[in-house]
Formats: structure tokens, C-alpha cells, sequence
């Protein structure tokens, strides 16, 4: 197991892929302190993986709520190796239409400052105790335009860049950091474009036109949160099935449908 008797705090631990990195990360040796603020669902996850998981409700867009979970996980488990900055929200919705408060302001306080949080309260108590990993959830709209995800995209951008600068100065503390870029995941968080008559659309623009499942993320954060990626740092690393590196197949649907 390559994370055995490794100690890691997750964010957005109840979320789609969440789940699915607790769950790789105990299979894996781990013990985590998994945090949301949904508490029905941490106790379920917790119920489910046992003593292995211990969990705490935690906005993430509060930096004292971050400091405190981070040393949570060191009061409970005895140390600390691994930061998961993963928690993360969005919902679609045209630029014009835009709520400031909730659609800028909302989003970026949990996207964007609670990946901020977790670095600095992360990589102060890693840098205490010799070193450790940071793995950030980005995604590969951090570094390509889309519709209806205005905010989304630039504060993912950000978890990017935030991921490069903080590897560059927590490197001389022993502390590597990256991040995970999904591309479109099977999630609950998909299920809002049901409405708008995009969801098979959405999965038909896949590369082999099907949709990413959780536990294929999840794998890929056990493998650069390990001692195996140890020379992965300061990266963003695509998960996404080549989706950012093609454009929809038109022929196929051209051969399949005819002329119009």
C-alpha cells in the first residue's frame, strides 16, 4: 500500500470525487481526517471506512476553520502528511446573469480561498513537522474558456497558479505541492445541466465518449500525494481523458446522421 501509515486532511470529503479519494486513500494505508459541512454525509463515509477516518465539519472559506481542522488532524491521528485541498462548487449560469455575491464572490470564497487557506495553514504545520504533500482539485477549465462557468474557470486558473508559487516556496521546507485537473467527472454536480438539455451532450464530447468516474481521480491523487511522485512539483496534472486536446469528433455525427 503506498500511502500506508500516512496521515492526510481532506476537504470536500462528502462530494463526488471526495468520497472516492477517502475511500482510495484508506485502501491505499492512509488515515484521514475527512471535512465538509455536510455532517449526514461524514458520518455515512465514516460509518462506511471505520477507525481509519475521523471527520469534522469545516467551511472552508474561514481561514480560523481551516487552522483548526489542519490541527485537528495532528490532536487525532499524531502527525501530519498529506493536504487535500479539494473541496469545490459551481453551478451554470450565463456571465449577464450573474449574482455577484453568489456567483462571484460565493464561488471564489470556497474555489479560490479555500485552496489560499489550505496552502498556508497546510504548509505551515507540514513545514513544523519536516515536509509533507499539498494536492490541489483544479480542473481543466482553469486553463480553457467555457459557457456558463465564468467563475469556476478563473478560480480554478488560480488553484493553478496558486499551486506553482506555493511549490516554489515550500520546496526548501521538504513540502512538494500539485494539483489534480479533472476533466468531466460523473458527479452530482453534473446533474444541473439535466435541465438544460446538456448532459448527454456533455458525455458525447468525450474523448471516448463517456464520463470520467470518481475512483479513476481519486487514483490518480493517491499516486501524487505517494512517494512515487516525488518528482512531480509545482505541476498541474490532467486528468481528463485528452478532453482539453481535441475538439468534438463533428464527422462521426456527420457519417452517422448524413447531409442535412
Amino acid at each position: 500500500m503506498r500511502l500506508q501509515n500516512k496521515i492526510a486532511v481532506l476537504t470536500g470529503a462528502c462530494g463526488g470525487i471526495g468520497q472516492a479519494i477517502a475511500r482510495k486513500l484508506v485502501a491505499e494505508g492512509a488515515c484521514v481526517l475527512a471535512c465538509d459541512l455536510n455532517t449526514k454525509g461524514l458520518e455515512a463515509l465514516a460509518g462506511e471506512l471505520g477507525d481509519a477516518v475521523a471527520t469534522r465539519r469545516v467551511d472552508v472559506s474561514d481561514f480560523e476553520q481551516v487552522q483548526a481542522m489542519v490541527e485537528a488532524a495532528v490532536a487525532h491521528f499524531g502527525g501530519l502528511d498529506i493536504v487535500l485541498n479539494n473541496a469545490g462548487i459551481g453551478a451554470p449560469k450565463p456571465l449577464l446573469e450573474h449574482d455577484p455575491a453568489q456567483d462571484f464572490e460565493g464561488v471564489t470564497a470556497v474555489n479560490q480561498k479555500g485552496v489560499y487557506y489550505g496552502l498556508v495553514a497546510g504548509g505551515r504545520k507540514l513545514a513544523q513537522l519536516g515536509g509533507g504533500v499539498i494536492v490541489n482539485t483544479s480542473s481543466v477549465y482553469g486553463a480553457m474558456a467555457a459557457e456558463l462557468s465564468f467563475t469556476y474557470n478563473v478560480s480554478k486558473a488560480a488553484v493553478d497558479m496558486m499551486t506553482k508559487c506555493a511549490a516554489l516556496e515550500f520546496a526548501p521546507n521538504n513540502i512538494r505541492v500539485v494539483a489534480v485537473a479533472p476533466g468531466r467527472v460523473n458527479t452530482p454536480i453534473l446533474d444541473a445541466y439535466k435541465p438544460l438539455g446538456l448532459y448527454e451532450h456533455l458525455k458525447r464530447e468525450q474523448m471516448r465518449e463517456q464520463l470520467i468516474e470518481p475512483e479513476q481521480i481519486a487514483s490518480v491523487v493517491a499516486f501524487l500525494a505517494s512517494d512515487e511522485a516525488g518528482c512531480i512539483n509545482g505541476t498541474t496534472v490532467e486528468a481528463a481523458d485528452g478532453f482539453s486536446g481535441f475538439k468534438f469528433p463533428l464527422l462521426n455525427r456527420f457519417q452517422q446522421s448524413g447531409p442535412a
